[in-house]
Protein backbone atom coordinates (compact mmCIF):
# COMPACT_ATOMS: atom_id res chain seq x y z
CA UNK A 1 0.00 0.00 0.00
CA UNK A 2 1.26 3.28 -0.85
CA UNK A 3 0.61 7.15 -0.13
CA UNK A 4 -1.99 7.19 -1.94
CA UNK A 5 -3.92 4.73 -1.70
CA UNK A 6 -3.56 5.53 2.21
CA UNK A 7 -5.07 8.74 1.44
CA UNK A 8 -8.20 7.28 -0.75
CA UNK A 9 -8.85 5.14 2.43
CA UNK A 10 -9.02 7.66 4.79
CA UNK A 11 -10.66 10.08 2.25
CA UNK A 12 -13.17 7.37 1.78
CA UNK A 13 -14.24 6.92 5.76
CA UNK A 14 -14.48 10.35 5.96
CA UNK A 15 -17.34 10.16 2.70
CA UNK A 16 -19.77 9.57 4.82
CA UNK A 17 -21.63 12.26 6.64
CA UNK A 18 -22.27 9.99 9.89
CA UNK A 19 -18.11 9.16 9.71
CA UNK A 20 -17.79 12.89 9.17
CA UNK A 21 -19.70 13.98 12.24
CA UNK A 22 -18.08 11.05 14.45
CA UNK A 23 -14.41 12.42 13.65
CA UNK A 24 -15.65 16.35 14.35
CA UNK A 25 -17.09 15.22 17.94
CA UNK A 26 -14.32 13.52 18.72
CA UNK A 27 -11.96 15.90 18.30
CA UNK A 28 -12.85 17.61 21.76
CA UNK A 29 -11.55 14.43 23.19
CA UNK A 30 -11.90 10.45 23.94
CA UNK A 31 -15.06 9.49 24.83
CA UNK A 32 -17.01 6.01 25.00
CA UNK A 33 -18.75 4.15 23.24
CA UNK A 34 -22.19 5.05 25.05
CA UNK A 35 -21.90 8.51 24.89
CA UNK A 36 -21.47 8.44 21.37
CA UNK A 37 -24.54 6.31 20.99
CA UNK A 38 -26.18 8.96 23.16
CA UNK A 39 -25.31 11.73 21.08
CA UNK A 40 -25.88 10.64 17.42
CA UNK A 41 -29.68 9.14 16.28
CA UNK A 42 -28.01 5.73 15.13
CA UNK A 43 -28.25 2.52 16.42
CA UNK A 44 -25.98 0.86 18.25
CA UNK A 45 -25.11 -1.73 15.41
CA UNK A 46 -25.29 1.44 12.67
CA UNK A 47 -22.88 3.63 15.02
CA UNK A 48 -20.21 0.46 15.26
CA UNK A 49 -20.49 -0.16 11.90
CA UNK A 50 -19.08 3.53 11.36
CA UNK A 51 -16.39 3.27 14.16
CA UNK A 52 -15.09 0.17 12.54
CA UNK A 53 -14.45 2.11 8.91
CA UNK A 54 -12.63 4.94 10.66
CA UNK A 55 -10.57 2.35 13.30
CA UNK A 56 -9.81 0.56 9.53
CA UNK A 57 -8.54 3.92 8.29
CA UNK A 58 -6.55 4.61 10.97
CA UNK A 59 -8.42 7.74 11.73
CA UNK A 60 -10.09 6.84 15.28
CA UNK A 61 -8.42 4.18 17.95
CA UNK A 62 -10.07 2.47 21.07
CA UNK A 63 -9.41 1.51 24.08
CA UNK A 64 -10.93 -0.60 26.50
CA UNK A 65 -11.33 1.26 30.56
CA UNK A 66 -12.94 -0.95 32.73
CA UNK A 67 -16.03 -2.14 30.54
CA UNK A 68 -16.21 0.86 28.56
CA UNK A 69 -14.82 0.87 24.90
CA UNK A 70 -13.48 4.96 24.37
CA UNK A 71 -12.80 6.11 20.91
CA UNK A 72 -10.40 8.61 20.13
CA UNK A 73 -8.86 10.03 16.97
CA UNK A 74 -5.11 8.69 16.24
CA UNK A 75 -3.89 10.70 13.17
CA UNK A 76 -3.52 14.17 14.68
CA UNK A 77 -3.33 15.68 11.16
CA UNK A 78 -7.24 15.10 10.57
CA UNK A 79 -8.24 18.17 12.54
CA UNK A 80 -6.19 20.13 9.35
CA UNK A 81 -6.93 18.23 7.11
CA UNK A 82 -10.80 18.52 8.28
CA UNK A 83 -9.88 22.41 8.91
CA UNK A 84 -8.77 22.83 5.30
CA UNK A 85 -12.20 20.71 4.32
CA UNK A 86 -14.21 23.82 5.89
CA UNK A 87 -12.35 26.56 4.00
CA UNK A 88 -12.48 24.79 1.24
CA UNK A 89 -16.64 24.16 1.89
CA UNK A 90 -17.08 28.08 2.94
CA UNK A 91 -14.64 29.18 -1.00
CA UNK A 92 -16.97 26.58 -2.82
CA UNK A 93 -20.49 28.33 -1.38
CA UNK A 94 -18.54 31.61 -1.73
CA UNK A 95 -18.31 30.77 -6.03
CA UNK A 96 -22.04 29.86 -6.00
CA UNK A 97 -24.88 32.48 -7.66
CA UNK A 98 -27.77 32.72 -5.69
Amino acid sequence: MNSDDVSVKIFKALGHPIRLKIVKFLLAGPLCVCVLHRSFDYSQANLSQHLKILREAGILKREKIGIEMHYSVQLKGIETLLDAMDMTTAEYFNTLDF
